[in-house]
């Protein structure tokens, strides 16, 4: 279906230019979608391996925490828990992928000197000790992973967005520009042709009053 415009030259050279245009604008985003495709999957891969990674940090953190229940007396087990000589600071901030603004994380932590774990280790067992460090270990595992999670959701909004419009441009404007600018065409030549039959019948015309 070509655009509804006026068969002129003016409109014919107008649409060309816009052509070339839209086809210089398909290739760029052809391009774009082909690179962020690449570097998208590459993400995908990174935020698998780090979900593993977490998953099975906390995985054995929870068993070391049933174990520890299963050891201790609850009085023992929550007092241990419950003052913890830990703080931990989270800051929030923006990084860019790929041109999009993307939520980072840093967390610290302010222990006391000589203190690894965030109580005292006076009556309790050794598997609430690893549990602990393991949770520790795996706060910033899990805020990366939260970052390239939504790094992923928003890149993949992104690529679906441009293969939107590459779409539209290939499947849509290019060939109805393609389509009027035949059009004009045929249009232009009809009128040239009609023009010099005209020419040629009124050429005719003036031979046959000079005879």
């Amino acid at each position: 279906m070509e655009l509804r415009v006026n068969p002129t030259r003016m409109e014919l050279g107008r649409l060309k230019k816009r052509l070339q245009v839209a086809r210089r604008g398909h290739k760029l985003l052809k391009d774009k979608l082909e690179e962020m495709m690449k570097q998208f999957l590459g993400l995908v891969e990174e935020n698998r391996h780090l979900r593993e990674t977490v998953e099975e940090s906390l995985s054995e953190a929870f068993k070391g925490f049933l174990l520890a229940r299963a050891q201790m007396s609850p009085e023992f087990l929550t007092g241990a828990i419950a003052y913890s000589k830990h703080k931990l600071t989270l800051e929030a901030g923006i990084q860019r992928r790929m041109g999009l603004d993307v939520p980072s994380f840093e967390i610290t932590s302010a222990v006391e000197a000589g203190k690894g774990l965030p109580y005292g280790l006076a009556q309790t067992s050794s598997e609430l000790d690893q549990a602990i460090l393991l949770l520790l270990d795996s706060f910033g595992p899990l805020l990366e992973l939260a970052e390239v999670e939504k790094a992923v959701e928003l890149i993949a909004a992104e690529i679906e967005k441009t293969r939107r419009r590459v779409n539209a441009l290939e499947f849509v404007l290019i060939p109805q520009l393609e389509e009027t600018i035949r059009f004009i065409s045929m249009k232009l030549e009809e009128n040239d042709r009609s023009t010099l039959t005209r020419l040629m019948k009124v050429k005719d015309i003036v031979r046959g009053r000079d005879l």
